[in-house]
């Protein structure tokens, strides 16, 4: 046991990739290079177009704008096909304001009627209504019910 310590003590904490063989450096070549930095910033002008449509609906967009957005990318969602629509339908974010925000961003991207590439699909956008969560009844109903059979007869 005490070997292994030894040895491992005796690894260096930092390694350089020229002191490694030389065939485990993977290095793009530069049309390859080009070509994902040409996707990177369409992606990115992408997004900074996504960040602009939803500057009037919330506002905190330059401080969280897209934090939003990569929030509104990860999150779950429904996708259904029916008849001639590409149906997708995200779940409630984070908080009702960043909800809201990403309903006002679907309803600009509906009106631009896209169309799926590679059908005649036209994709339409919507947020799924958040749950209600009511003051009135703040206990589960499994305790009201309980409550109510506890309770004694008049």
């Amino acid at each position: 046991m005490s070997r292994l310590f030894e040895k491992r003590r005796n690894v260096p904490k930092r390694v350089e990739a020229r002191e490694l063989n030389e065939r485990t450096v993977v290095k793009l070549a530069t049309e390859r290079k080009h070509l994902t930095d040409i996707i990177k910033m369409v992606a990115y002008q992408a997004e900074s177009d996504l960040v602009a449509l939803l500057r009037p609906h919330y506002a905190r967009v330059d401080q969280e704008g897209r934090t939003l957005l990569h929030e509104l990318f990860a999150t779950e969602g429904d996708i259904r096909v029916a008849d001639s629509e590409l149906k997708i339908t995200l779940a409630p974010l984070s908080s009702p304001h960043r909800t809201q925000a990403a309903q006002a961003l679907c309803e600009i991207l509906d009106k631009t009627a896209s169309i799926f590439p590679g059908s005649c699909l036209r994709i339409r956008f919507a947020m799924r209504p958040p749950r209600r969560i009511g003051l009135a009844f703040p206990s589960s109903p499994v305790e009201r019910g309980r409550s109510a059979v506890a309770a004694p007869a008049p």
